[in-house]
């Protein structure tokens, strides 16, 4: 950390004290302070030596440390002037083993330059969008923050409801868009990082976020921001407790997201650079587009017509990501974020790769592309904040909210266990077993995802009904494809266990919102929801406690990180307590920890707990 001072003794002064170029140990975090080897126990010890040497004697005592490429500063602060937050929707760890050769922008800085931790994975098992960002975001698993899925019955309302639908709100678009509904954090039950950083600091921070989906850019700013912006049937939107902003206006009216209308999707290297087939196997792409590129943004007609598959399309390409990637840098330009005296606040969640995911699975060439053309996206926006910013003034981290299981029927090829796991097929299975007994019909009134919900006072019945409670899990044991089955009470109070599964669905309990019943697929088998006898719209999903939906990156880069490859177990949780301690704040409630073994020494010397 470069010190600008008004004479030489005091330059060397904190140079010595301040000194970041040892990593610092757990114990040197008391009274005296190490560096290049030489350790004074108290300031009055140094001034003596000072004493001692002559002005330009002393001036050369301790000359700086060249800063590496990814930490020189261009002026001086003890926090960061700005804490960037990039959440790639559906990234699996392993695409940066897989790609990075491939990569020259934004993703192959990160792991060259950063702090890459090779063992991240969350812990839980609702693997879903709106609980993985909202993990990020504040610190906390789901069975602290509330958030639980992208969307659970409502027992009162009868009906499901999204994490982020508010009836108290109203959602309001740009360039004229009239959206429908509200949309708001108020279900998430702690505060996010950029809102207890604004708090606590005084008002100074400004937050703003940007995502294709309502549910990763509220749960990433937190119950209000500056702005917080989605893409919804066409329009950028917000709702009424986040603020509106000119430059979005602009930026909508300027560049809509209809202006790519007739644009295609390309290969962007040569042919042979791929690794997969022409045909992703399994693969339900978007309609208007087949299973080969190129991929043309035409509607589903091709007919150049902006239309709900147009849109579809568009948000499955690169050039959502491009646009969302534009609006971070006007945000940059026109708030001047990181320029002024507080830490401000940017978030982007790049949903694109969990379209193209969805459609075409993790083994295609699709996501291989969409991979090489986000790197770029962040590649430049990484070169813009350098400009505006400074390189070293501001930090960066980079995960995603949850991975994605192969397609079955690929997965299938290697002679594994796999398939569908049929939820409607399920629930027929337990309506019958239940259909002798004294019990309402329909006794269960919404299977969604893992979590099977009974009628009113049809779970508190079972629960006094030995007998017909285990006829429930009999039935639900003997649908093809489900490996357990999980009461509500087991996994209350995350009750102490060796057993992964048991502890994931306990993380992901949260009362209310969660299920009486949980549903735990075996591996490789996806969980449809598909009305019998129609074909599913998708490839593959996401949402279990297994690796390949659980284990993410975590790539750290700039103010106060140290670059390298960091092999311990962690989760993304730690992200938000690690942006805490190089900020100076404390959250509220956090199941994460600090990755203290990433930062440099002024960040280490915060008064916050450091992971054990």
């Amino acid at each position: 950390m470069a010190c600008r001072m008004s004479s030489v003794k005091r330059r060397i002064v904190l140079r010595l004290a301040q000194c970041s170029d040892p990593l610092p140990t757990r114990s040197s975090r008391g009274r005296a302070f190490c560096g290049r080897g030489i350790c004074f126990p108290a300031v009055g010890a140094l001034l003596a030596l000072l004493a001692m040497l002559p002005p330009l004697a002393a001036a050369q005592a301790t000359p700086p440390a060249a800063p590496t490429r990814a930490t020189k500063a261009t002026k001086s602060s003890d926090k960061p002037k700005l804490v960037v937050l990039l959440v790639v929707d559906q990234m699996r760890a392993d695409y940066i083993e897989k790609f990075r050769f491939q990569w020259t922008g934004g993703l192959k800085r990160l792991v060259e330059e950063g702090a890459w931790f090779r063992d991240a994975a969350y812990p839980y098992a609702a693997t879903e969008t709106c609980v993985g960002h909202a993990t990020i975001s504040t610190g906390a698993f789901p069975a602290t923050h509330g958030l639980v899925a992208n969307a659970w019955w409502d027992r009162e309302g009868k009906k499901l409801v999204t994490c982020t639908s508010d009836p108290n709100v109203k959602n309001v678009g740009y360039a004229g868009a009239n959206p429908q509904g509200g949309d708001s954090a108020w279900r998430m039950s702690v505060p996010s990082f950029a809102e207890e950083l604004k708090f606590q600091t005084g008002g100074a921070t400004r937050i703003v976020t940007f995502s294709l989906k309502a549910r990763a850019s509220l749960t990433m700013a937190g119950h209000k921001a500056d702005a917080a912006v989605w893409f919804d049937s066409g329009n950028w939107v917000t709702s009424s407790p986040y603020g509106m902003q000119p430059f979005i206006e602009e930026q909508a009216k300027s560049h809509p997201p209809r202006a790519d209308l007739g644009k295609t999707w390309a290969l962007s290297l040569p042919e042979k650079s791929y690794w997969y087939g022409e045909k992703a196997l399994g693969a339900v792409p978007p309609d208007g587009w087949d299973l080969t590129f190129p991929h043309p943004l035409r509607g589903k007609a091709g007919v150049n017509e902006g239309d709900a598959a147009f849109f579809s399309q568009w948000a499955t390409s690169p050039y959502a990501d491009t646009a969302l990637t534009e609006l971070a840098k006007k945000a940059v330009d026109a708030l001047h974020l990181g320029q002024a005296s507080g830490t401000d606040f940017l978030a982007v969640g790049y949903s694109t790769v969990d379209y193209v995911g969805h459609a075409f699975g993790p083994r295609s060439r699709e996501i291989q592309d969409i991979l090489v053309r986000l790197d770029k996206d962040i590649g430049n926006l990484l070169a813009h904040l350098d400009q505006k910013v400074g390189r070293g003034n501001y930090v960066v981290a980079l995960s995603a909210d949850h991975g994605v299981a192969p397609v079955p029927e690929d997965m299938q090829t290697t002679g594994a266990d796999a398939g569908l796991l049929h939820l409607p097929e399920l629930q027929d299975q337990i309506e019958k077993a239940l259909a002798p007994l004294d019990y309402p019909k329909p006794a269960i009134a919404s299977v969604n995802g893992s979590d099977i919900y009974f009628a009113p006072g049809v779970y508190d019945k079972l629960q006094r009904d030995h007998a017909a409670l285990q006829a429930v899990v009999e039935a639900a044991l003997s649908q093809p494809g489900v490996a357990a089955v999980f009461r509500a009470e087991e996994l209350r109070d995350r009750p102490a266990t060796q057993s992964p599964a048991h502890r994931a669905m306990a993380l992901s309990y949260f009362p209310g919102p969660s299920g009486d019943l949980f549903i735990v697929p075996k591996p490789y088998w996806l969980m449809d929801s598909t009305p019998t006898g129609k074909p599913r719209t998708y490839g593959t999903g996401h949402g279990v406690p297994y690796n390949y939906d659980q284990h993410v990156p975590v790539l750290l880069m700039g103010f106060g990180i140290q670059p390298g490859e960091y092999f311990q177990s962690i989760t993304p949780a730690d992200i938000a307590p690690t942006l805490a301690a190089l900020c100076g704040i404390t959250l509220a409630s956090r199941d994460g920890h600090i990755l203290s073994e990433a930062l440099r020494k002024p960040a280490a010397r915060s008064s916050a707990p450091a992971h054990p």
